[in-house]
């Protein structure tokens, strides 16, 4: 995998996204579709999966829905309406940041 410090910025974008995809998720499906999607050059960890989730759930970005499944409860995560709009405005703001890195790296480019 590549730097981590540079995807740890991303990851509320890549849970919300992911959740706006998906509907319900539940955290180890949420690491293993990153994993998936990215051949496994991203593997997001439980240390930092579930801190993010209870952030998002704090701040009224995802509703948690708890359903027992082979004899065990599972936490499904899924966006609220807010959540909706802040998936709308962190996708915004991530091409924002990559045409302007882009820029930084490669000057030839053009943000317009």
């Amino acid at each position: 995998m590549g730097n981590s410090k540079l995807y740890k910025g991303s990851l509320t974008t890549i849970i919300l996204k992911l959740l706006e995809e998906h509907g319900k998720m539940y955290g180890y499906e949420i690491t293993q579709k990153v994993k998936d999607i990215t051949k496994g050059e991203l593997m997001i960890t439980e240390g930092a999966l579930y801190p993010a989730l209870h952030k998002l759930e704090a701040e009224d970005l995802l509703d948690v829905e708890v359903v027992k499944v082979d004899n065990r409860m599972r936490k499904y995560y899924k966006l609220t309406e807010k959540g909706s709009e802040e998936t709308v405005n962190k996708l915004k703001e991530l091409e924002q940041y990559i045409r302007n890195m882009h820029v930084l790296v490669n000057p030839k480019w053009s943000i317009d």
